[in-house]
Protein backbone atom coordinates (compact mmCIF):
# COMPACT_ATOMS: atom_id res chain seq x y z
CA UNK A 1 0.00 0.00 0.00
CA UNK A 2 1.43 3.61 -0.60
CA UNK A 3 0.64 6.88 0.72
CA UNK A 4 1.61 10.62 0.56
CA UNK A 5 3.26 13.25 2.42
CA UNK A 6 4.72 16.61 1.27
CA UNK A 7 4.75 15.46 -2.21
CA UNK A 8 6.41 11.81 -1.57
CA UNK A 9 5.06 9.06 -2.03
CA UNK A 10 5.61 5.77 0.21
CA UNK A 11 5.53 2.51 0.49
CA UNK A 12 4.51 0.61 3.86
CA UNK A 13 6.56 -2.38 5.66
CA UNK A 14 5.20 -2.74 9.12
CA UNK A 15 4.32 0.20 9.89
CA UNK A 16 7.50 2.19 8.38
CA UNK A 17 7.37 4.60 5.21
CA UNK A 18 9.67 3.88 3.09
CA UNK A 19 9.95 6.35 0.38
CA UNK A 20 9.46 4.95 -3.52
CA UNK A 21 12.10 7.59 -4.75
CA UNK A 22 15.04 6.52 -2.51
CA UNK A 23 19.03 7.78 -2.21
CA UNK A 24 21.52 5.12 -3.74
CA UNK A 25 24.59 6.43 -1.76
CA UNK A 26 27.51 4.58 -3.75
CA UNK A 27 28.88 7.54 -5.33
CA UNK A 28 29.56 8.88 -2.12
CA UNK A 29 33.38 9.01 -1.08
CA UNK A 30 34.23 7.25 -5.13
CA UNK A 31 36.87 8.63 -6.87
CA UNK A 32 36.06 7.11 -10.02
CA UNK A 33 33.31 9.92 -11.08
CA UNK A 34 35.58 12.20 -10.67
CA UNK A 35 33.37 14.06 -7.97
CA UNK A 36 36.59 14.81 -6.07
CA UNK A 37 37.46 15.36 -2.18
CA UNK A 38 35.23 18.26 -2.06
CA UNK A 39 32.12 16.38 -3.46
CA UNK A 40 32.78 13.49 -0.86
CA UNK A 41 33.16 15.80 1.68
CA UNK A 42 30.62 18.81 1.51
CA UNK A 43 28.30 18.25 -1.59
CA UNK A 44 27.14 14.74 -0.42
CA UNK A 45 26.21 15.39 3.12
CA UNK A 46 24.26 18.44 1.72
CA UNK A 47 22.39 16.36 -0.64
CA UNK A 48 21.91 14.18 2.19
CA UNK A 49 20.42 16.89 4.32
CA UNK A 50 18.47 18.12 1.30
CA UNK A 51 17.42 14.22 0.66
CA UNK A 52 15.88 14.22 4.81
CA UNK A 53 14.35 17.77 4.08
CA UNK A 54 12.35 16.25 1.35
CA UNK A 55 10.81 13.82 3.06
CA UNK A 56 13.03 10.67 1.57
CA UNK A 57 13.43 8.29 4.05
CA UNK A 58 15.41 5.22 2.04
CA UNK A 59 19.26 4.97 1.88
CA UNK A 60 21.02 2.75 0.19
CA UNK A 61 24.83 2.29 0.61
CA UNK A 62 27.41 -0.72 1.17
CA UNK A 63 30.70 -1.94 3.01
CA UNK A 64 32.26 -1.65 -1.03
CA UNK A 65 31.54 1.95 -1.61
CA UNK A 66 34.60 3.71 -1.35
CA UNK A 67 35.96 1.53 0.72
CA UNK A 68 33.88 2.11 3.59
CA UNK A 69 33.69 6.06 2.88
CA UNK A 70 30.61 6.21 1.70
CA UNK A 71 29.15 4.51 4.98
CA UNK A 72 30.96 7.30 6.67
CA UNK A 73 29.43 9.74 5.14
CA UNK A 74 25.77 8.65 5.12
CA UNK A 75 26.36 7.48 9.11
CA UNK A 76 27.90 11.27 9.68
CA UNK A 77 24.88 12.92 7.50
CA UNK A 78 22.46 10.40 9.62
CA UNK A 79 23.87 11.60 13.18
CA UNK A 80 21.92 14.09 14.11
CA UNK A 81 18.33 13.23 12.44
CA UNK A 82 15.76 12.44 14.38
CA UNK A 83 13.12 11.71 11.91
CA UNK A 84 11.81 8.70 9.90
CA UNK A 85 14.38 6.94 7.83
CA UNK A 86 15.46 3.46 6.40
CA UNK A 87 19.09 2.67 5.94
CA UNK A 88 19.90 -0.21 4.07
CA UNK A 89 23.73 -1.59 3.58
CA UNK A 90 25.64 -4.34 1.97
CA UNK A 91 28.08 -6.97 2.15
CA UNK A 92 30.57 -7.95 0.00
CA UNK A 93 30.25 -12.08 0.14
CA UNK A 94 33.89 -12.79 -1.03
CA UNK A 95 34.26 -14.86 1.82
CA UNK A 96 30.12 -15.14 3.13
CA UNK A 97 30.76 -17.29 6.47
CA UNK A 98 29.24 -16.91 9.49
CA UNK A 99 31.99 -15.40 11.72
CA UNK A 100 32.75 -13.27 8.53
CA UNK A 101 29.44 -11.60 8.25
CA UNK A 102 28.81 -10.90 11.64
CA UNK A 103 32.30 -9.36 12.12
CA UNK A 104 31.94 -6.58 8.62
CA UNK A 105 28.38 -6.08 10.16
CA UNK A 106 29.50 -4.99 12.99
CA UNK A 107 32.51 -2.86 11.44
CA UNK A 108 29.37 -1.73 9.06
CA UNK A 109 28.24 -0.52 11.62
CA UNK A 110 30.37 1.59 13.26
CA UNK A 111 31.19 3.14 10.64
CA UNK A 112 27.40 4.32 10.23
CA UNK A 113 27.13 5.12 13.62
CA UNK A 114 24.32 2.99 14.73
CA UNK A 115 23.22 0.09 16.64
CA UNK A 116 21.40 -1.47 13.58
CA UNK A 117 20.42 -1.05 9.97
CA UNK A 118 17.28 -1.51 8.66
CA UNK A 119 18.71 -3.84 6.02
CA UNK A 120 21.53 -5.75 5.75
CA UNK A 121 21.67 -7.14 2.24
CA UNK A 122 24.13 -9.88 0.39
CA UNK A 123 25.48 -7.56 -2.34
CA UNK A 124 25.81 -10.69 -4.46
CA UNK A 125 25.90 -14.35 -5.09
CA UNK A 126 28.54 -16.28 -4.38
CA UNK A 127 28.43 -19.14 -5.61
CA UNK A 128 31.23 -21.62 -3.98
CA UNK A 129 30.41 -21.05 -0.64
CA UNK A 130 26.66 -22.54 0.04
CA UNK A 131 23.61 -20.25 0.26
CA UNK A 132 22.47 -22.26 3.69
CA UNK A 133 25.75 -21.02 5.12
CA UNK A 134 25.27 -17.50 3.65
CA UNK A 135 21.86 -17.25 5.46
CA UNK A 136 23.17 -18.92 8.58
CA UNK A 137 24.96 -16.06 9.15
CA UNK A 138 22.43 -13.70 8.08
CA UNK A 139 20.39 -15.55 10.76
CA UNK A 140 22.59 -14.55 13.37
CA UNK A 141 22.69 -10.89 12.58
CA UNK A 142 18.91 -10.63 12.78
CA UNK A 143 19.00 -12.35 15.91
CA UNK A 144 21.66 -9.93 17.45
CA UNK A 145 19.03 -6.98 16.75
CA UNK A 146 21.98 -5.67 14.35
CA UNK A 147 19.53 -5.70 11.38
CA UNK A 148 15.53 -5.30 10.87
CA UNK A 149 15.41 -7.46 8.12
CA UNK A 150 17.10 -9.14 5.50
CA UNK A 151 17.96 -8.90 1.65
CA UNK A 152 20.08 -9.61 -1.19
CA UNK A 153 21.43 -8.21 -4.46
CA UNK A 154 21.56 -9.21 -7.67
CA UNK A 155 19.92 -12.42 -7.17
CA UNK A 156 18.14 -14.68 -9.53
CA UNK A 157 14.19 -15.20 -8.66
CA UNK A 158 15.39 -19.18 -8.23
CA UNK A 159 18.15 -17.80 -6.04
CA UNK A 160 15.78 -15.56 -3.85
CA UNK A 161 13.38 -18.24 -3.32
CA UNK A 162 15.99 -20.73 -2.11
CA UNK A 163 17.82 -17.67 0.76
CA UNK A 164 14.52 -17.33 2.16
CA UNK A 165 13.94 -21.06 2.41
CA UNK A 166 17.22 -21.20 3.98
CA UNK A 167 17.20 -18.03 6.04
CA UNK A 168 13.32 -19.46 7.21
CA UNK A 169 11.50 -16.05 7.18
CA UNK A 170 11.35 -13.34 4.48
CA UNK A 171 14.24 -12.10 2.49
CA UNK A 172 12.29 -9.11 1.90
CA UNK A 173 14.69 -7.27 -0.79
CA UNK A 174 16.25 -8.24 -4.07
CA UNK A 175 18.26 -4.96 -5.22
CA UNK A 176 18.78 -5.32 -8.90
CA UNK A 177 19.79 -3.36 -11.90
CA UNK A 178 16.28 -2.24 -13.12
CA UNK A 179 15.58 0.67 -16.12
CA UNK A 180 13.62 1.08 -19.39
CA UNK A 181 16.62 -0.17 -21.18
CA UNK A 182 17.51 -2.98 -19.12
CA UNK A 183 14.02 -4.98 -18.08
CA UNK A 184 14.86 -8.32 -16.75
CA UNK A 185 13.21 -7.81 -13.48
CA UNK A 186 10.51 -8.02 -14.87
CA UNK A 187 10.44 -11.33 -16.15
CA UNK A 188 9.46 -13.06 -12.46
CA UNK A 189 11.20 -10.83 -10.34
CA UNK A 190 8.30 -8.28 -9.99
CA UNK A 191 5.72 -10.55 -9.99
CA UNK A 192 6.94 -12.56 -7.11
CA UNK A 193 7.33 -9.07 -5.03
CA UNK A 194 4.05 -8.01 -5.92
CA UNK A 195 2.30 -11.58 -4.82
CA UNK A 196 4.36 -11.85 -1.78
CA UNK A 197 4.97 -8.33 -0.36
CA UNK A 198 8.57 -8.57 -0.84
CA UNK A 199 10.61 -5.11 -2.51
CA UNK A 200 12.41 -4.56 -5.71
CA UNK A 201 15.20 -1.66 -5.09
CA UNK A 202 15.96 -0.94 -8.63
CA UNK A 203 19.66 0.67 -8.93
CA UNK A 204 20.80 2.00 -11.74
CA UNK A 205 17.70 3.32 -13.18
CA UNK A 206 18.50 5.86 -15.46
CA UNK A 207 21.14 3.27 -16.73
CA UNK A 208 23.52 5.50 -15.72
CA UNK A 209 22.37 8.63 -16.98
CA UNK A 210 21.70 6.98 -20.96
CA UNK A 211 17.99 7.56 -20.46
CA UNK A 212 18.16 11.20 -20.00
CA UNK A 213 18.30 12.28 -22.91
CA UNK A 214 21.34 14.26 -22.96
CA UNK A 215 23.38 11.54 -24.86
CA UNK A 216 23.17 10.47 -28.83
CA UNK A 217 25.21 8.55 -30.74
CA UNK A 218 28.42 10.29 -31.33
CA UNK A 219 28.07 12.27 -27.72
CA UNK A 220 28.58 9.97 -25.29
CA UNK A 221 30.06 11.11 -21.90
CA UNK A 222 33.92 11.22 -21.40
CA UNK A 223 34.22 9.32 -17.89
CA UNK A 224 34.11 6.13 -16.69
CA UNK A 225 30.81 5.37 -18.53
CA UNK A 226 32.83 5.15 -21.83
CA UNK A 227 33.36 1.76 -20.50
CA UNK A 228 29.41 0.64 -20.56
CA UNK A 229 28.08 -0.53 -23.56
CA UNK A 230 24.87 1.29 -23.17
CA UNK A 231 26.97 4.34 -24.48
CA UNK A 232 28.33 2.91 -27.41
CA UNK A 233 26.95 4.19 -30.62
CA UNK A 234 25.48 1.24 -31.74
CA UNK A 235 23.69 1.15 -27.99
CA UNK A 236 22.61 4.64 -28.18
CA UNK A 237 21.39 4.36 -31.77
CA UNK A 238 18.99 1.41 -31.08
CA UNK A 239 17.64 3.18 -28.02
CA UNK A 240 17.22 6.66 -30.18
CA UNK A 241 12.96 5.49 -30.68
CA UNK A 242 13.01 4.77 -27.09
CA UNK A 243 14.82 8.10 -26.41
CA UNK A 244 11.91 9.90 -28.31
CA UNK A 245 9.03 8.37 -26.85
CA UNK A 246 10.13 9.64 -23.46
CA UNK A 247 10.84 13.15 -24.66
CA UNK A 248 7.25 13.05 -25.76
CA UNK A 249 5.88 11.57 -22.52
CA UNK A 250 7.97 14.30 -20.79
CA UNK A 251 7.31 17.20 -23.06
CA UNK A 252 3.40 16.31 -22.07
CA UNK A 253 4.21 16.42 -18.15
CA UNK A 254 6.02 19.46 -18.73
CA UNK A 255 8.74 17.42 -16.69
CA UNK A 256 12.40 15.85 -17.57
CA UNK A 257 13.11 12.41 -19.79
CA UNK A 258 14.91 11.12 -16.39
CA UNK A 259 11.67 12.10 -14.35
CA UNK A 260 9.20 9.87 -16.89
CA UNK A 261 11.90 6.91 -17.09
CA UNK A 262 11.37 7.23 -12.68
CA UNK A 263 7.71 7.37 -12.99
CA UNK A 264 7.44 4.47 -14.91
CA UNK A 265 9.42 2.22 -12.58
CA UNK A 266 7.60 3.32 -9.67
CA UNK A 267 4.07 2.55 -11.41
CA UNK A 268 5.07 -0.95 -10.97
CA UNK A 269 3.82 -2.71 -7.30
CA UNK A 270 6.60 -2.77 -4.62
CA UNK A 271 9.25 -1.06 -7.08
CA UNK A 272 11.61 1.48 -5.29
CA UNK A 273 13.79 3.85 -7.16
CA UNK A 274 17.40 4.16 -5.61
CA UNK A 275 19.27 6.74 -7.94
CA UNK A 276 22.17 8.48 -7.02
CA UNK A 277 21.99 12.40 -7.48
CA UNK A 278 25.41 14.54 -7.84
CA UNK A 279 23.24 17.81 -6.42
CA UNK A 280 20.98 19.29 -4.72
CA UNK A 281 19.09 20.34 -8.03
CA UNK A 282 19.48 16.62 -9.40
CA UNK A 283 18.27 14.60 -6.13
CA UNK A 284 15.06 17.71 -6.13
CA UNK A 285 14.21 16.57 -9.97
CA UNK A 286 14.80 12.74 -8.75
CA UNK A 287 12.15 12.65 -5.63
CA UNK A 288 9.85 15.14 -8.23
CA UNK A 289 9.10 12.06 -10.22
CA UNK A 290 7.25 10.30 -7.61
CA UNK A 291 4.27 12.68 -8.07
CA UNK A 292 4.10 12.04 -11.82
CA UNK A 293 1.33 9.90 -12.44
CA UNK A 294 1.84 8.53 -16.13
CA UNK A 295 -1.80 7.66 -18.14
CA UNK A 296 -1.81 4.04 -19.13
CA UNK A 297 -1.51 4.60 -22.86
CA UNK A 298 1.64 6.27 -21.70
CA UNK A 299 2.82 3.60 -19.61
CA UNK A 300 2.31 0.91 -22.92
CA UNK A 301 3.97 3.30 -24.95
CA UNK A 302 7.50 3.32 -23.34
CA UNK A 303 6.65 -0.50 -22.89
CA UNK A 304 6.16 -1.23 -26.12
CA UNK A 305 9.10 1.29 -27.37
CA UNK A 306 11.68 -0.79 -24.45
CA UNK A 307 10.55 -4.01 -26.11
CA UNK A 308 12.00 -3.16 -29.82
CA UNK A 309 15.24 -1.84 -27.85
CA UNK A 310 18.31 -5.11 -29.04
CA UNK A 311 21.72 -4.48 -29.86
CA UNK A 312 24.69 -6.33 -30.19
CA UNK A 313 26.74 -6.43 -27.39
CA UNK A 314 29.44 -8.16 -28.72
CA UNK A 315 29.58 -5.46 -31.59
CA UNK A 316 29.28 -2.29 -28.84
CA UNK A 317 32.40 -4.50 -26.89
CA UNK A 318 34.24 -4.16 -30.02
CA UNK A 319 33.71 -0.54 -30.81
CA UNK A 320 34.74 -0.02 -26.91
CA UNK A 321 37.73 -2.00 -27.56
CA UNK A 322 38.94 -1.80 -30.42
CA UNK A 323 38.98 -5.31 -31.23
CA UNK A 324 36.35 -8.27 -30.21
CA UNK A 325 36.60 -9.35 -26.21
CA UNK A 326 34.02 -11.05 -23.97
CA UNK A 327 32.06 -8.26 -22.65
CA UNK A 328 32.74 -7.13 -19.21
CA UNK A 329 29.88 -6.75 -17.00
CA UNK A 330 29.43 -3.41 -15.31
CA UNK A 331 29.34 -2.86 -11.78
CA UNK A 332 26.44 -4.14 -10.28
CA UNK A 333 25.33 -6.47 -12.87
CA UNK A 334 23.56 -9.90 -12.14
Amino acid sequence: MSAHNRGVRYLDLDGRRLSVVGLGCWQFGEKQWGYGTEYSQADSLAVMQRALELGVTVFDTAELYGSGRSEMLVGSALSSWEGERFLATKFLPIMPLPKVMLSHCERSLDRLQVPLVDLYQIHWPNPVVPLARQMAGMRQILAKGWSRYAGVSNFSLKRWIAAEAHLGQPVISNQVRYNLLQRRPESGLLEYAKQHSRLILAYSPLAQGALSGRYRAGQAPRDLRRANSLFTDTALLAAEPLLDTLREVADAHHCSSSQVALAYLISQPQVIVIPGAKSIAQLESNVAAADLQLEGDELLALRRTADRFHYSRTRAATQVTGRLLPVRRSRGSS
